[in-house]
């Protein structure tokens, strides 16, 4: 039981790194670490912030919609 847990928690982990989900966790991570006086946003402000920069950037070359 106790190694069927950790293979879905490894599996769980692996899913979210690989769409990105745990970014905004990362993002809170590290606004609390390095600038605790900022406020932190939502996860859906988060999320607009980082579709805008991604817009932004002239590297991307593409959108998917």
């Amino acid at each position: 039981m106790r190694s069927l847990l950790k293979a879905l928690r490894t599996v769980r982990w692996y899913v979210r790194e690989l769409t990105d989900e745990s970014a905004y966790d990362r993002y809170v991570v590290h606004l609390r670490r390095d600038h605790p006086q900022a406020p932190v946003p939502t996860r859906r402000t988060f999320e607009r912030m980082r579709t805008e920069r991604q817009e932004r950037d002239p590297r991307q070359g593409f959108r998917c919609c």
